[in-house]
């Protein structure tokens, strides 16, 4: 039996991401901003479990319509109004034969949350906290609580799969060229982004040991350094 992920298209550049340990078992939904497409995929299969990791209408804009029709629970930070099994992050969820580890990354939001999958397929549902070859804008926390939340990835291994909730990367890429940076694994990466969005296929999922040698947001050594970074991408 092989885990499952599918990136659902929402509304311009958001992913409705999708997991489930099999072919057999149901769906666990994170982050379904619009309910439309989930419900395609879905069909009269109620999912396992629905989780949030924050409270953007962009990320749990379709949760009511999505509970009324399937009555599934649902996991996220306790400020959400659809919320009926708060997290607060250190959890540790069992839901359809999938193992997810909850951690709590403030920074974009102060309630932002983060699912790593455990097991043989390991990744990480990071919301806007952490994108290909960026991170999320700072709009409630500090950029010492975005560096913090991002030590937290540290000892994930490199073939963890990074499942972000938008597809911002050649934009990103495009930024941190204007660095200078030009390094053999940066330019593979815009290499295979390029193909991957020419040939309409999403950019992301993408291993973390991709991430390590091309984000300088993920590996900014310094909480000043990380500020800087964001200043600068926020004016880019």
């Amino acid at each position: 039996m092989t885990v499952e992920i599918k990136p659902l298209c929402a509304f311009k550049d958001n992913y409705v991401w999708c997991v489930r340990q099999s072919a057999i078992m149901p769906w666990v939904v994170i982050d379904p901003g619009e309910a439309a497409p989930v419900m395609t995929l879905l069909g009269e299969q109620p999912p396992a479990a629905i989780l949030l990791t924050h409270h953007h209408n962009d990320h749990i804009g379709g949760v009511a319509v999505l509970r009324e029709r399937y009555h599934a629970p649902i996991y996220g930070p306790a400020d959400i109004a659809e919320i009926d099994h708060p997290l607060k992050g250190g959890e540790k969820l069992s839901l359809a034969g999938l193992s997810f580890h909850v951690f709590a990354t403030p920074g974009h939001t102060l309630d932002h949350l983060c699912y790593e999958l455990e097991g043989e397929r390991p990744a990480l549902f990071s919301g806007d906290t952490l994108f290909s070859g960026g991170s999320g804008r700072l709009f409630e926390g500090t950029a010492e609580q975005l560096f913090k939340s991002f030590r937290q990835f540290d000892a994930l291994p490199d073939e963890t799969m990074l499942c972000p909730g938008h597809e911002y990367t050649q934009g990103n890429l495009k930024f941190i060229a204007s660095l200078g940076q030009d390094s053999p694994a940066f330019q593979a990466r815009v290499a295979e982004v390029a193909r991957l969005r020419e040939a309409g296929r999403p950019s992301v999922p993408v291993t973390l040991g991709v991430e390590r040698q091309t984000n300088p947001f993920l590996t900014a050594p310094s909480v000043e350094a990380l500020a800087q970074l964001r200043q600068q991408k926020d004016q880019f």
